[in-house]
């Protein structure tokens, strides 16, 4: 992870950090006061965003360590790990959440909540918003998964906003209205809550896990990177590339034949430019390794009369 890129990613985990304990804070207290089972749900589902959004930074700051003996591949999944605990917590929270919605249903309730509650919020909603817009952003431009895993965090809690604020407004118009049944709302809302960040935990969940697991780009994903190799001076064709997602950043795999004629160190040097141009033209591109072939032309990439030493490409 370069120096610019971890100041930027561990910017949005404390900007993520700072917003959700304010927000924690204010709909906690003005959940009690107001009385209000919806508030108190979504306060408790930021405070964990509290918790998700520190796992995120203590990722962040494991993935710019550098290589060592035991990670010769550097740390990058430590940001994939970290969405994982963002993920797990995010559906304990909706877990609890639901338990106690339910209970509150069954055991009845005879009051509505108290209309400032509303107001709290409404602003809940606004602030998430801007704070999954933000993380979403930067997650994208750092190719970074713990962060657009926060941000997805955020964006439920727009959603669970929103139903507390129905449920909310429900109970509050039952008391102007005179409908004491329409007090269940303010807890019914406090059950959808549950399931919107049981869902959305599972998605994330489900996410994190592919992408802490090896894998390679699609073909379509990898077209850049084979034409940028080919493109090379010295490069007859490309025989195989593989691109494998290591967290943030990409690790790729080639096989590239050359003239046969030409001597080792040539092959070496047209190997390393390879590397250069790969790691120069593509930013996410941490390392690259390079296998020399003696180009054949009996292989099914190519037919036709095999090059002469003249004319087939050399690095000079």
């Amino acid at each position: 992870m370069t120096e610019k890129r971890f100041e930027q990613a561990q910017l949005a985990a404390w900007t993520g950090i700072i917003g959700n304990l304010l927000l924690a804070l204010m709909k906690g207290v003005v959940g009690m006061m107001a009385g209000s089972k919806a508030l108190i749900a979504d306060a408790a589902n930021s405070a964990s965003d509290v918790v998700g959004s520190i796992a995120v930074l203590i990722g962040i700051r494991a993935a710019k360590l550098p290589p060592d003996r035991d990670h010769p591949y550097g740390h990058g999944k430590a940001e994939s790990i970290a969405a994982i605990i963002v993920s797990v917590l995010l559906m304990l929270v909706g877990l609890e959440i639901g338990i106690a919605s339910i209970k509150t249903i069954y055991n009845g309730v005879d009051s509505a909540p108290k209309w400032y509650a509303l107001i709290a919020i409404g602003i809940s909603v606004v602030v998430k918003e801007l704070l999954f817009q933000y993380n979403f952003r930067m997650g994208k431009k750092l190719s970074s998964q713990a962060l657009i895993a926060n941000a997805w965090d955020h964006r439920s809690d727009v959603y669970s906003s929103l139903a507390a604020l129905v449920g909310i407004g429900g109970a509050v118009a039952g008391q102007y209205l005179n409908i004491p049944q329409l007090y269940l709302l303010d807890p019914v809302a406090g059950v959808i809550v549950a399931l919107i960040v049981l869902r959305m935990g599972y998605k994330l969940v489900r996410d994190s896990i592919h992408s802490t697991m090896d894998h390679v780009l699609h073909d379509e994903d990898s077209e850049e990177l084979i034409k940028a190799v080919q493109d090379v001076k010295g490069v007859i064709t490309v025989d195989s590339l593989r691109a494998r997602e290591h967290g943030h950043y990409v690790i790729v795999d080639a096989k590239i034949s050359v003239n046969p004629h030409i001597s080792v160190m040539e092959g070496h040097d047209i190997a390393r430019s390879v590397k250069y141009q790969l790691m120069q033209q593509f930013s996410h591109v941490s390392d690259v390794f390079i296998h020399v072939n003696p180009y054949d032309p009996g292989f099914p990439y190519k037919s036709g009369p095999a090059p002469q030493a003249s004319d087939s490409p050399v690095l000079h």
